[in-house]
C-alpha cells in the first residue's frame, strides 16, 4: 500500500485525531476513577451511618458494650459479646468443614475427573451457589435439625465429648440447633463459592508444568501438592477468605438453626446468637431508642469484624507474594 503523502491537511488530521484520543482517554480515566471512588464512598457511608446510628449505645455502655454478655431488653442493658462470639465461632466451624471438601472437589474436577463427569459436577456446584439462603435455613430447621438431634448429637456426645481437654466443646443436649448445626449449614453454603474459585484458579496452571512433573515420575498427589498449589496459593487463600466473608454476614440460614439464645457457652452443641441473626430478629420489635441504637451498633461491629478479616487476608496475600518473589 503506498504511503500517504505528508501534507498540511494530513498533519492537521493527525493532530485532531491525537487531541480526540487524548480527550477520550481523559474521560475514560475520569469514569474509572469515579467508579473506584464510588465504591469507597459507599463503604465509608455505610460505616459512618451505622456508627452514627449506634452512637447512643456506645455512649451509654462504652467499652462494656463489647465485653458484656448481657442482653436485657426490658431493663435496657445490652452487650455484644455473645453475638460477636457466635458469629466468629460459626464462621470458623464453616471454614474448617468447607475448605478441605472444596479443595478436594476442585482438585477432582481439574485433575482427575473425566470430561463426561466434569461438566455435570461443576454445574451442580454452581447451582448450589444460586440457592437462596432462606432455603438452606428451612432445610436446616426442618430436615437437618431433627436428624442432628436424633443421630449425630448423641454420637458426638458419646465419642467426641469423651476426648480429653476438648471434649467439653462437644457436650450438650441433643437439641438439633446450636453453633455446630449453624456452622455445618454455613459450610454447605460457602462450599460452592470456595470450590468455584479454586476450580477456576487450578485451571490456570500451565499444562506444560504438570506434564513435566508427570514425565519426571511424579504422582497425581505430588503434582497437586508441589505444582498446582504453589502456583495458585495466593488466589486459593483469597477464595477461602471470600467464603469466610460470606459466612460472617449470613443472616437467614443462621437465624433458623442457631437457636437465637443470648447465652455464652463453650459447648458447640448449645444455642447462641450471631450479629446478623440478632438484627434480623429484633429490629422490627425495637421500641426504644437504646434498643434500636444497640442493634445498629451491632451492624457497625459486623462491618468492623468483616473489614478486619479481609484486611488480614490482604496482608497475608501480600506477605505470600513477597515470599514468592524472594
Amino acid at each position: 500500500m503506498p504511503a500517504i503523502p505528508y501534507t498540511t491537511a494530513n498533519r492537521e488530521q493527525r493532530e485532531r485525531r491525537a487531541r480526540r484520543d487524548t480527550r477520550h482517554d481523559r474521560w475514560f480515566r475520569i469514569i474509572l476513577l469515579t467508579a473506584a471512588l464510588l465504591v469507597l464512598s459507599v463503604m465509608l457511608g455505610a460505616a459512618i451511618s451505622t456508627l452514627w446510628g449506634g452512637r447512643l449505645a456506645f455512649s451509654t455502655f462504652g467499652w462494656s458494650f463489647l465485653t458484656s454478655s448481657e442482653w436485657d431488653v426490658v431493663n435496657g442493658r445490652f452487650g455484644a459479646l455473645v453475638p460477636i462470639y457466635g458469629t466468629l465461632v460459626t464462621s470458623l466451624i464453616a471454614l474448617i468443614l468447607a475448605v478441605p471438601v472444596s479443595f478436594g472437589i476442585a482438585l477432582f474436577l481439574s485433575e482427575i475427573a473425566p470430561p463426561w463427569l466434569r461438566t455435570p459436577v461443576a454445574s451442580a456446584v454452581e447451582l448450589l451457589a444460586g440457592i437462596p439462603s432462606i432455603i438452606y435455613g428451612m432445610w436446616g430447621l426442618f430436615i437437618f435439625g431433627p436428624f442432628m438431634a436424633e443421630y449425630l448429637a448423641p454420637w458426638i456426645n458419646d465419642y467426641l465429648g469423651a476426648i480429653p481437654v476438648i471434649g467439653g466443646l462437644f457436650q450438650g443436649p441433643a437439641l438439633g440447633i446450636g453453633m455446630l448445626s449453624a456452622g455445618i449449614i454455613l459450610a454447605i453454603m460457602i462450599l460452592p463459592f470456595i470450590t468455584s474459585v479454586m476450580y477456576e484458579v487450578f485451571r490456570t496452571v500451565p499444562q506444560q508444568l504438570k506434564e513435566s512433573a508427570y514425565a519426571l515420575g511424579s504422582t497425581t498427589w505430588e503434582v497437586c501438592w508441589d505444582i498446582v498449589l504453589p502456583y495458585t496459593r495466593s488466589a486459593v487463600v483469597g477464595g477461602i477468605f471470600l467464603g469466610l466473608g460470606r459466612a460472617l454476614g449470613e443472616t437467614m440460614a443462621v437465624t433458623f438453626v442457631l437457636g437465637n439464645a443470648h447465652q455464652l457457652s463453650l459447648s458447640l452443641m448449645m444455642p447462641s446468637s450471631s450479629i446478623a441473626s440478632v438484627i434480623a430478629n429484633e429490629f422490627n420489635e425495637a421500641y426504644t431508642d437504646l434498643h434500636r441504637s444497640s442493634l445498629i451498633a451491632l451492624g457497625f461491629l459486623l462491618f468492623v469484624v468483616t473489614f478486619i478479616v479481609l484486611m488480614l487476608a490482604r496482608l497475608m496475600l501480600a506477605r505470600m507474594s513477597r515470599r514468592a518473589g524472594n
